[in-house]
């Protein structure tokens, strides 16, 4: 177990969910609904909220993953940390996915508190959640 996913269970930013194999669906119908409206602000070239939504539907696709572990987050860091831990350490995810999540935030965060977006990062993210979300329901389905 790493130091940081040790760290997130210690403080209860990962904890016990016994209703969490029971959501992980609708979490995942969540994170599809949220690409849905990315793709669609994209095409209005509101590429602020395009970058929002698209790295929310990227938080729910992870939720979703965590919640089929009957486990529930109480922070985003530690969110990545548990999906590195227990679905990237297992080779159940490639790294490459996780690596554009945790990008996701940081431009999420520019967007939402810098007012920094561009058009190029914002259609990157709708690709990658894209991806996580097929990914997720894959592991899902299995």
């Amino acid at each position: 177990m790493s130091l940081e996913y040790k760290d997130c269970l210690e403080k209860q930013k990962i904890r016990t969910f016994s209703r969490g194999k029971t959501l992980a669906k609708k979490e995942l119908l969540t994170a599809k609904e949220d690409l849905k409206r990315a793709q669609a602000t994209f095409k209005q070239k509101d590429y602020k909220w395009t970058t929002i939504q698209a790295y929310y539907s990227m938080f729910h696709a992870a939720r979703a993953l965590i919640y089929s572990k009957n486990l529930r987050e109480r922070s985003h860091q530690c969110l990545i940390i548990a999906i590195k831990e227990l679905f990237v350490k297992e080779k159940l995810l490639d790294y490459r996915i996780v690596e554009a999540f945790q990008r996701a935030k940081i431009l999420r965060e520019n967007a939402d508190y810098y007012d920094r977006f561009s058009d190029e990062s914002a259609i990157k993210m709708v690709e990658k959640a894209e991806e996580f979300i097929l990914k997720a329901e894959e592991l899902l389905n299995n």
